[in-house]
């Protein structure tokens, strides 16, 4: 079954790019749309919508009112914004958004971002966590990791937030031997998670340049 998307932003385009990006995906198609905050917690209880995508900055209520008003409902909310400021990542994350993604992050993050939610994880736009893993203290200083060549292409495009998938397709690999990858790097780089793994290679400057925008 697909899973079911609510949009939420007051800028049409925005709206028009996410719904064309998300129903192309064979297992997603966008039900709703929503201008504005209060429309979109009202439409999301009344339809329950698997995921919905917030704006941070919408009138009637902010992305941050949103995942707070539907905390307690099963729908996850995946915020996605201009603007990266560390207070709007920590209140979305401290009030329960299942995502946190600057549009600048690129199509592919938005479909795994939508993925993630679903499955119980939290992505967030790899240029977000060099402040969060600062401050949280959970990957290492890059000056004392080694990586071997192929684990230096493969961070990058993780930076980049490139799926596993993409990533084998860019390399020539099977995604299998993507993922061992992604493990080996997690453990000398000392994170939890892909997301670290990313937010560690934008530390280091190994993050190359990132794909396009999403509106």
């Amino acid at each position: 079954m697909a899973t079911r998307i609510l949009l939420a932003d007051d800028q049409e385009g925005i709206r028009s790019a996410f719904r064309l990006i998300l129903d192309a995906q064979p297992d997603m198609s966008v039900v709703a749309e929503a201008a504005d905050g209060r429309t979109a917690i009202d439409t999301a209880k009344a339809i329950k919508p698997d995921v919905v995508l917030a704006d941070i900055r919408m009138p009637g209520a902010d992305g941050i009112e949103v995942t707070r008003a539907l905390r307690d409902t099963g729908i996850h909310v995946v915020v996605v914004t201009t603007f990266g400021l560390d207070e709007y990542v920590d209140a979305a994350l401290r009030h329960g958004a299942a995502g946190f993604l600057l549009k600048r992050s690129g199509p592919a993050l938005l479909v795994e971002a939508v993925r993630a939610a679903m499955s119980g994880d939290v992505l967030i736009s790899p240029q977000l966590t060099v402040g969060l893993l600062a401050r949280r203290g959970e990957a290492r200083e890059g000056s004392d990791v080694v990586l071997t060549e192929r684990e230096e292409q493969v961070v990058t495009l993780v930076a980049q937030g490139r799926t596993n998938a993409e990533i084998a397709a860019e390399l020539f690999l099977s995604p299998g031997t993507v993922k061992n990858h992604v493990a080996t790097l997690q453990r000398k780089v000392g994170a939890r998670n892909r997301v670290a793994v990313a937010g560690w290679a934008w530390a280091t400057g190994r993050a190359g340049t990132s794909g396009g925008e999403l509106g």
